[in-house]
């Protein structure tokens, strides 16, 4: 690796914000002999630019001996984050590829069917005539061989010791904060029946009764696991033996194959007595069940499949809040690791917090508070009424609760929901959609791009805490570790509060409702980014509109249903907000739009249209849509 070249091969024609001054300073991060740099910057910085010019010092193979790595690996755990690189006309010359699955086959007759169970990978010695022009095997040979490769984390792990991809002389993790977590989750060993092929021809024990007297669970679940493994080798091995597959039969035995390397993992570093893992057991419902083997702090798994695989390491991300802990969860001496901690440059006053705290969301409370977070919606609404929003509801046990709430108040006309199943569906038509809806999600903190009109404001229903019920976190917890607890949640705080604000002429606001977030906010003061901290410190209570369903729905024109058709109607002129009052910073105060109106006169009136969304409505229409038949249900 050269660092001097890492300025000059910025992709840009021209820099932004404080991205001159980074590069400088990772450079000489580089160039004080740091194997790895941490490049701490926020939302809107150009972190993919950034990497590409750290990519672009790699030693290239002119320069390079036989024996030396070259060229560089771009990964990320986030697939939006790799769709997004791959679409970058900046960053053109990233070779990108996906696992198997997401190529389809060419073959006559075959191009329904993923490569992973195509004809190759079904018949024994199948010779294809078409391979040079497979989607998969071409986008492959292409970034194997190609200066700069990009894919997924999972599959740059799941890669690890192949001939194909070998080592590198840079490698670039963006959204690399939570990577210790990733890990531990690639790690993790799920033993149910959907997950083990075998399930009914073993018997599984109850680890915790049948351990024997000088084992533990742990020592009881290992030496199930060498019997279950023993089963999968010879169930594999019968298959491997059959000259053709069907690809119900070609997906059991790569399961078996996967499975097998899973339990032989575990089961040479549990014998490993010098391993820094800590493995925890659960197996909730004893004798038959489910078992999950999760490793703690995996180190040693992170030293195989990450910190082997290149010379040069650059980390990226918003939330890398404390060196020294990440560099112990990732298994790095940070003595040779260096922190770059680059400038926020987007103005204060477009990226405020608001403290509109409801009460505790914590289990105890959450009854009495969820109701109250409820009317604050419906009242941000009225604050809001042309302006897209987005709730962070934690759970989806609260996101229904939320939901049930604001249909009793007769808004759900401005609500979105989704469910585990139609999660991608439904964010896309919400983005898609020119009307303010408001969308209650779970888990999109992360990978989420909502620049401009796409969302203006967002609420935090809840201090995304770690469930303590999880096993490796109460083990930690046990163990002492609430700093880690605390930075955890913060980390995800932050990672919200970027999604609606991601360039310097853009603005957001974020409203707090859980009480239990300013006391997060003092607890981990100590790991807050400067930059975070002036948004704490700045943090006012609003002067919002009073609860008033009408309002609410001004800027789509639709008259509230249910029990609160009764309540105040709207003005003639579509606004219900007195002259003067003051928006929160970086809103702005239109009202009416054009689209997608909904005549007052169609009101639901029974309990169910009451709570009838976004998601129901469009839903209803495809089914009842003249060409529902080709469509399908949506």
């Amino acid at each position: 690796m050269d660092p001097d070249r890492i300025p000059t091969e910025f992709p840009a024609p021209s820099f932004r914000g404080a991205q001159e001054r980074a590069l400088a300073d990772i450079r000489d991060a580089f160039a004080a002999g740091n194997r790895v740099v941490l490049v701490r910057a926020p939302t809107g910085s150009g972190k993919s630019l950034l990497a590409r010019a750290v990519m672009g010092a790699a030693r290239e193979m002119a320069d390079a001996a036989p024996n030396e790595a070259t060229g560089a690996y771009y990964t990320t755990p986030q697939v939006s984050q790799l769709d997004d690189v791959a679409t970058d006309d900046l960053l053109d010359d990233f070779n990108v590829i996906r696992g198997k699955s997401n190529y389809d086959c060419i073959l006559p007759g075959e191009h329904d069917t993923p490569v992973n169970r195509a004809p190759c990978v079904r018949q024994r010695g199948f010779d294809c005539s078409v391979r040079h022009r497979c989607p998969y095997f071409s986008d492959r040979a292409i970034a194997s061989s190609r200066r700069f490769a990009a894919m997924t984390l999972a599959y740059f792990m799941q890669t690890a010791g192949s001939e194909v991809f070998r080592k590198r002389d840079v490698v670039v993790i963006d959204e690399a904060h939570g990577l210790a977590e990733w890990a531990e989750m690639y790690a993790t060993i799920e033993l149910r029946p959907d997950r083990v092929p075998v399930w009914d021809d073993v018997g599984v024990p109850d680890i915790e009764r049948d351990a024997a007297a000088e084992e533990d669970s742990l020592d009881r679940t290992a030496r199930f696991v060498e019997t279950l493994r023993d089963v999968a080798k010879r169930a594999k091995d019968d298959l491997v033996g059959q000259p053709e597959l069907s690809r119900e039969e070609v997906a059991r035995r790569d399961r078996l194959q996967e499975l097998i390397g899973e339990l032989g993992w575990f089961l040479e570093d549990y014998r490993d007595h010098e391993s820094p893992t800590t493995w925890v057991v659960d197996q909730p419902d004893g004798e038959g069940t489910a078992i999950t083997i999760k490793p703690l702090d995996p180190a040693r798994y992170l030293k195989h499949t990450v910190w082997s695989r290149g010379n040069r390491f650059a980390l990226l991300s918003a939330t890398i809040l404390s060196k020294e802990a990440f560099c112990r969860g990732v298994g790095l001496d940070p003595a040779s690791v260096a922190l770059v901690d680059v400038e926020h440059t987007f103005p204060l006053e477009h990226r405020r917090l608001y403290d509109v705290t409801q009460g505790s969301m914590t289990y105890e409370h959450r009854d009495e508070t969820i109701p109250k977070i409820a009317r604050l919606i419906v009242r941000l609404m009225a604050e809001h009424p042309d302006e897209k929003g987005l709730i962070h509801a934690h759970s989806y046990a609260i996101a229904g609760r939320l939901v049930e709430k604001l249909g009793e108040f007769g808004v759900a006309a401005r609500v979105r929901r989704h469910t585990r199943e139609n999660r991608d569906a439904e964010l896309e038509a919400w983005k898609a959609s020119d009307d303010p809806e408001v969308f209650v999600s779970v888990k999109m903190e992360e990978a989420l791009d909502l620049n401009g009109d796409l969302c203006r404001w967002q609420v935090i229903c809840k201090a995304p805490y770690l469930n303590t019920n999880d096993s490796r976190v109460a083990r930690r917890l046990a163990d002492g570790q609430w700093s880690w607890y605390h930075r955890a949640a913060l980390r995800t705080v932050i990672q919200a509060c970027g999604r609606v604000v991601r360039a310097p002429d853009d603005h957001g606001a974020t409203y707090l409702a859980d009480d239990s977030l300013l006391d997060l906010f003092e607890r981990a003061e100590a790991d807050t980014p400067p930059w975070f901290r002036d948004q704490v410190d700045a943090m006012t209570v609003p002067d919002l509109p009073a609860f008033d369903p009408h309002a609410a729905l001004a800027g789509i024109d639709a008259t509230p249903s249910g029990p609160t058709r009764a309540g105040r109607r709207a003005r003639g002129d579509g606004t219900t907000r007195s002259e003067g009052r003051p928006r929160p910073s970086g809103t702005t105060g239109r009202t009416g739009r054009g689209s997608a109106r909904r005549d007052a006169a169609d009101a639901p009136e029974d309990a169910a249209d009451r709570t009838r969304t976004r998601t129901e409505t469009d839903a209803e229409r495809r089914r009842n849509h003249p060409l529902s038949d080709v469509w399908g249900d949506g």
